[in-house]
């Protein structure tokens, strides 16, 4: 098993084959022309760790199919934002992705139920939750649309408050607050429940809203605000632990019952590898990631979690929420999070 280093988490020096490499999709195998030829959308920067594990899943699928499978990685948004790839995935025009669930509760809401404010209080929980009952309930939905959700669930972290403004200690400092966040109707009614002003951009706009000021702040996982260099318009961390997001790998549906099952089998053991391993990098990466970011100069703080998490229940946040994913889902998220309303 390849080690992620922390050069690799912080360089990315050995994936693709140079800075320039990284405006063009990642061809895995350049041998005979092959059999099955798929699309992978994402997101992330390339040196993210996701695309970084995925670079070697690549890779592994075509040297095990012997080259009938080949695969291009499309990173950071090149082929649209979320919601154009959901569309191309849904149409088969794009044959596998990676989406966060909130992005994906557009269309399959229960999806978003794991981006639920402060719901779960550490990766214990979050891997209880996923690998077990909620993870399959969650899956159930999106095989629902024609999609194929793989096993593994790919770690996007505990998402974490940044400001150039000031830090956020309690939902106080987030009044009137323009903060970027993903076109999430849950997360939106979140910091508009705190009294803050949400500014809804996909990922691939937030630099420059944050550098221009249409946003004071932004939310998202150390691992993303490091790779994204959002540390160059931003000043402060407030470890908010706010809500932990994940990567769901899915295929259109229609292309993969149509491959044969040597391959879907190939496929699926390489890329849900890739998820585990990518999960202990994230594991790995936590506290060196803060001393990185600390040295590109982002102050941290502590945020007083339990004053927002009354603060949401006292408005009403969670009721809504209960009766947005419905008693079951709900009830699954009880028994890893506990009574939130």
């Amino acid at each position: 098993m390849a080690t992620f280093t922390r050069r690799q988490f912080l360089a990315a020096a050995t994936v693709a084959a140079g800075a320039a490499a990284l405006s063009r999709p990642v061809l895995a195998h350049a041998g005979k022309a092959p059999e099955f030829k798929l699309k992978l959308g994402t997101d992330l920067p390339m040196t993210h760790s996701v695309n970084v594990r995925l670079k070697e899943a690549i890779d592994a699928i075509a040297a095990e199919t012997n080259g009938r499978v080949v695969i291009q990685l499309f990173p950071n948004n090149q082929l649209g934002s979320d919601s154009d790839m959901m569309s191309q995935i849904r149409s088969g025009a794009l044959e596998m992705a990676t989406f966060p669930g909130t992005v994906m509760s557009t269309l399959i809401p229960v999806t978003a139920i794991t981006g639920v404010g402060f719901a779960f209080s550490g990766y214990d929980k979050v891997w209880a939750a996923m690998d077990g009952a909620l993870g399959k309930h969650i899956r159930q939905g999106i095989e629902k649309v024609n999609l194929v959700p793989f096993d593994t669930v790919w770690d996007n972290g505990f998402r974490q408050i940044t400001s150039s403004t000031r830090p956020i200690r309690t939902p106080d400092d987030l009044r009137n607050f323009k903060i970027r966040v993903p076109v999430v109707p849950l997360w939106v009614s979140m910091f508009k429940a705190v009294d803050a002003a949400p500014v809804s951009l996909p990922l691939s706009e937030a630099y420059q809203a944050l550098q221009t000021k249409v946003a004071d702040g932004q939310e998202n996982a150390l691992a993303l605000i490091e790779s994204a260099k959002f540390y160059e318009v931003q000043k402060y961390c407030s470890l908010s632990n706010h809500a932990w997001s994940e990567f769901w790998f899915v295929a259109n549906g229609r292309v993969w019952k149509s491959l044969p099952a040597d391959v879907q089998q190939v496929i699926a053991k390489h890329i849900n590898a890739g998820a585990r391993r990518q999960r202990e990098d994230m594991a790995r990466a936590g506290n060196e990631l803060r001393k990185v970011l600390e040295g590109r100069g982002l102050i941290f703080n502590d945020v007083d979690t339990t004053a927002f998490r009354k603060a949401l229940s006292a408005r009403g946040f969670y009721a809504q929420a209960r009766d947005k994913f419905g008693p079951e889902a709900w009830g699954l998220l009880k028994q890893y999070a506990g009574d939130l309303a």
